[in-house]
């Protein structure tokens, strides 16, 4: 891992001291928070902030957008490396955070006065547990998470004569069967139950292997004291799964994404999505289109609830802040039960507190958003990732025998499950 971080420090050092050089860090006189750019969490981080600069004259706080790069986990590295990072940063993806603790450049955070009482107040314990840091303190505070759900149109589905939307393996198969067409006649399958990125890339396997391996497992981790636990019955019935879909043509090899909305145009009748995709739909949907969202697809005779990937997104205060008490202050007011309710109504993403889905102060807004209710239920069964400082190498592990057994079909399930596993524990040799 230490020679993988010198090496991606080495070929940032240049962009750093390009994109970055100008944000001295010994001139600042203000608390400096970087937000996401997109546009509804400036207007979020906006609204915190003139309030809280309005309360607090001594501890002002200056917020801006993560600057521009390929990505903002690029520019934060990049920051790292020339100690130019903000003070709060509130887009850390959570399965970045062990690299940077074991880094050194995070405050810990259960070192504040009154963080761990404000945080049981607002969070599980299961959830405080899977944030801590493998030496046992917390540099991440919970802050949103987008639960990746079934996405349905409801008048295939109905049309289907299934008994409800699909739920288990062998329900969703039958739906497939039933749905798959060759619509022009030209010998080929042109309508798909379903849709998933066949791509390699680490991060694809959030929509599909994980929340599917986190359903069929009640949430069981990945790895566990330096060690695959992936090696199981659940993870290759989820590669099993798969597979079926893409050999039986029930989910499309092909690109769609780069057509029409395959989903809004009735190509497909399902996908593996976030709330996110409520505001797009809204905006594309064909007129009289009608859609829902239920829980990921389970293996049959599962019993308990069934969890997915919540797709957190977590704020950290790098040590390169001269106050962390007083940045901590700041972010009480961005996570507290009001603004809880603002980042809700902002930007319609949800919070990760408990009992979202129950606790009155957020009635109104539920009443008004019901489909967002369905994704604040299942926020109780969600979880982020392990703690491990490679945990991106592990995803990529996972995901080249994705592509060798699921896609193309090179290797059985339990083979490329345990293959996938070994290589993993050849990480931590290192």
């Amino acid at each position: 891992m230490k020679r993988l971080l010198n090496i991606i420090i080495i070929v940032l050092l240049g962009y750093f001291l390009l994109s970055c050089g100008n944000n001295n860090k010994d001139s600042r006189d203000v608390i400096l928070y970087w937000c996401s750019n997109n546009i509804d969490e400036i207007n979020f981080a906006k609204t915190i902030t003139d309030e809280w600069n309005k309360d607090n004259p001594n501890d002002q706080v200056k917020y801006q957008p993560v600057p521009e790069g390929r990505s903002s986990e690029e520019i934060i590295l990049a920051a790292v490396v020339g100690k130019t990072t903000p003070d709060i940063y509130s887009n850390m993806w959570q399965g970045d955070v062990e690299a940077y603790a074991q880094a050194d450049v995070l405050v810990a955070l259960d070192t504040l006065k009154g963080f761990l009482d404000f945080l049981y107040e607002r969070c599980d314990s299961s959830v405080i547990e899977e944030i801590k840091s493998l030496d046992g303190h917390i540099y991440q505070i919970p802050w949103k998470i987008n639960p990746i759900m079934l996405i349905y149109n409801v008048k295939i589905i109905n049309e289907l004569d299934l008994q409800g939307t699909p739920q288990t393996y062998s329900e969703f198969f039958n739906a497939s069967q039933k749905f798959q067409k060759d619509i022009d006649g030209d010998g080929y399958v042109d309508r798909w139950f379903g849709y998933s990125e066949v791509e390699v890339t680490w991060w694809q396997r959030f929509f599909d292997f994980y929340p599917l391996y986190l359903a069929a497992s009640g949430g069981a981790p990945l790895v566990k004291n330096n060690r695959a636990v992936f090696n199981n019955d659940y993870a290759v019935e989820v590669f099993s799964f798969l597979r079926e879909l893409y050999k039986k043509n029930y989910f499309s090899k092909e690109k769609l994404t780069a057509r029409q909305d395959p989903f809004l145009a009735g190509v497909t009748a399902t996908r593996f999505v976030g709330p996110w995709e409520i505001a797009h739909a809204e905006k594309f949907k064909p007129e009289g289109f009608e859609y829902e969202y239920t829980f990921m697809p389970v293996p049959d005779g599962h019993k308990g609830p069934v969890y997915t990937y919540g797709d957190p997104k977590n704020i950290v205060i790098f040590k390169t802040c001269k106050d962390p008490q007083a940045a901590w202050n700041y972010i009480k007011t961005m996570i507290n039960t009001e603004g809880d309710l603002k980042l809700l109504e902002i930007t319609n993403q949800l919070p990760r507190r408990k009992n979202l889905n129950s606790a009155p102060f957020y009635n109104d807004y539920f009443t008004n958003n019901p489909k967002m209710k369905v994704f604040a239920d299942q926020s109780k069964y969600v979880k982020g990732t392990d703690a491990s400082p490679v945990l991106k190498e592990i995803f990529d592990l996972i995901s080249q025998q994705y592509e060798a057994c699921v896609v193309y079909g090179k290797k059985t399930p339990r083979e490329a499950i345990t293959d996938a596993a070994d290589a993993v524990n050849l990480l931590f040799l290192e």
